[in-house]
């Protein structure tokens, strides 16, 4: 606190909670994310959610909240709010307070002063959320029939591409449509894509030759010049060569697994981009391939991730499982005696 020249009492503006909100919002969250418009929209929402809060539930306006003022129980008070009163989804509160921790650790490096205030927020605990096994595609034959269902055409042949891609690589779908030519190696014995993933991680991920010879193929056709700096999927758009949109390729895939379907009764009722790369990675564990290795692939920051949504075994693993130490189980015995007395006890005739 500080004294105006009226004597009054006043609050410093750096010690206001929300006073580096645009610097955070504006200039750090677009460097850290590589300009992804999406994220810095994301934490814009979290922080002004949490502004709502403190305004229209705590009862604080915003020239007067502080740092001190966001104590561990009032963002514990926040978060029950938001899961108990507001009834969101865990997930989506998870969101809320993961911005809010981001926001302090990014205020406490420039500020060591607020580091106190950073690290009690930090231990708010996330709320537990329910690890629930998304469906993949069971069916190895209904895969192949989606893999191959695009017509030999110019536009079959891309389609097939990505669709292949994306499974082959188990990459996500905002990883597949942000590559350019160059990312894509073409020179070498071995195709590999370099992806740009979350977090501005950076990762090779190789393609089988099935796949490379589609790829090497699809480049004849959509880039014959080589030109390295143009989308590698992309659509025309009023004469330009445009990255294909994340919703474009949502729709094409499930036209094509909605054709099969009637064939392939067992297909998950949705069948989307996220589809191919959970099949790929549960495919991958249940083939043998390690966790730590599944998580790589798929670019994971954490190999919980991986344990907790992609480790899933197959029925006929279970059922192997099941059946070993099963020895000591009694076999199986006639349901009737061959003793004509016991028969007539059995039916009550005795």
């Amino acid at each position: 606190m500080s004294r105006n020249a009226s004597g009054k009492n006043s609050i410093l503006v750096e010690d206001l909670f929300f006073s580096k909100t645009w610097d955070f919002i504006h200039v750090y969250i677009p460097k850290q994310t590589d300009g992804a418009s999406s994220t810095a929209k994301n934490y814009k929402q979290g922080l002004k959610a949490f502004r709502i809060y403190v305004n229209e539930v705590a009862g604080v306006s915003t020239n007067k909240f502080r740092f001190k003022d966001c104590t561990y129980d009032f963002v514990l008070d926040y978060r029950n709010h938001l899961h108990e009163v507001k009834e969101y989804k865990e997930t989506t509160v998870n969101n809320r307070l993961a911005v809010l921790k981001s926001y302090m650790k990014y205020v406490s490096a420039r500020d060591i002063s607020l580091q106190q205030f950073a690290f009690s927020i930090s231990e708010v605990p996330f709320l537990r959320t329910p690890v629930i096994m998304q469906p993949i595609i069971e069916d190895t034959d209904a895969l192949a029939a989606i893999l191959s269902m695009p017509k030999n055409t110019q536009k079959g042949l891309r389609d097939k591409v990505l669709m292949s891609i994306l499974y082959d690589s188990g990459i996500r779908v905002q990883e597949l449509v942000s590559l350019n030519l160059q990312d894509v190696s073409l020179n070498t014995g071995e195709m590999y894509l370099y992806i740009h993933g979350k977090g501005n991680k950076e990762r090779k991920v190789y393609l089988s030759e099935k796949t490379a010879a589609l790829v090497r193929q699809y480049v004849k056709e959509f880039h014959p010049d080589r030109n390295k700096g143009v989308p590698f999927i992309y659509t025309i758009i009023k004469g330009k060569q445009d990255h294909m949109s994340i919703r474009n390729i949502q729709k094409l895939i499930k036209k094509y697994a909605d054709k099969v379907k009637n064939d392939y009764t067992d297909l998950p009722d949705t069948v989307s981009p996220h589809t191919f790369r959970r099949t790929r990675g549960t495919n991958l564990y249940r083939d043998g391939v390690g966790l730590p290795v599944v998580s790589l692939l798929l670019g994971h920051a954490d190999m919980k991730t991986t344990r907790e949504h992609y480790a899933s075994p197959s029925i006929e693993q279970l059922r192997d499982a099941l059946s070993k130490g099963s020895d000591v189980l009694p076999e199986e015995e006639p349901l009737w005696p061959d003793d004509e007395d016991e028969i007539s006890r059995i039916c009550g005739l005795d």
